[in-house]
Formats: C-alpha cells, sequence, structure tokens
C-alpha cells in the first residue's frame, strides 16, 4: 500500500502552465538582465573602441601590436598594416592585431 502513495504524482493546488511560466520569468529576468549589463554590453563597447582605433591609424603613428612588437606605421592595405621595427625592416601584420597607437 505504501508504494501505491509513493507512486502516485502529487496533485497541483490549482497551479497552472501560466503560472509556471510567470515564476520562470520572474526568476531568470533579472538575472538575463545582469548578465547584460554584466558582460555583454561592456564587451560590445570594448569591441567598438578597438574598431574606431584601428580606423584611426595612419602612416607614420607608433604602434604596439598584440604581440608586445612596437613599431612605427609604413604602410596601410585593407586588412593588414606594415611596421617598421628597425631600420630597413618591415614586418607585416593584421590590423586586428594593434593593441595602442601613439600619434608621433
Amino acid at each position: 500500500m505504501l508504494h501505491l502513495f509513493l507512486m502516485t504524482p502529487p496533485q497541483n493546488a490549482g497551479g497552472g502552465a501560466g503560472d509556471q511560466l510567470m515564476s520562470f520569468l520572474i526568476m531568470f529576468g533579472p538575472l538575463i538582465a545582469i548578465m547584460y549589463f554584466m558582460i555583454i554590453r561592456p564587451q560590445q563597447k570594448r569591441a567598438k573602441q578597438q574598431q574606431a582605433l584601428i580606423s584611426s591609424v595612419k602612416k607614420g603613428d607608433a604602434v604596439t601590436m598584440s604581440g608586445g612588437m612596437h613599431g612605427t606605421v609604413n604602410d596601410i592595405d585593407d586588412s593588414t598594416v606594415t611596421v617598421t621595427i628597425a631600420p630597413n625592416c618591415h614586418v607585416k601584420f593584421e590590423k586586428s592585431s594593434i593593441a595602442n597607437v601613439s600619434s608621433k
């Protein structure tokens, strides 16, 4: 007799699918909003700043690459930049690897 009691599902007290959905939204809505403002939005802001930095690079600017290499911009293409790291030593990098720009 006890095993029949344990196998029967609990009876709902009148709560339906609408109540479950509302409680789900009440619990996870603020969590999703916090995740957006703490993670996604700052990352988008950093990406926009990096894109503005890359688009502002011009010939003669002193740059620091993401690997730590310092040099001066010698030539700019659509997706690459040629950096002079020593006299008569030019290295070609992707524009996305530029970490910092300072004008001379």
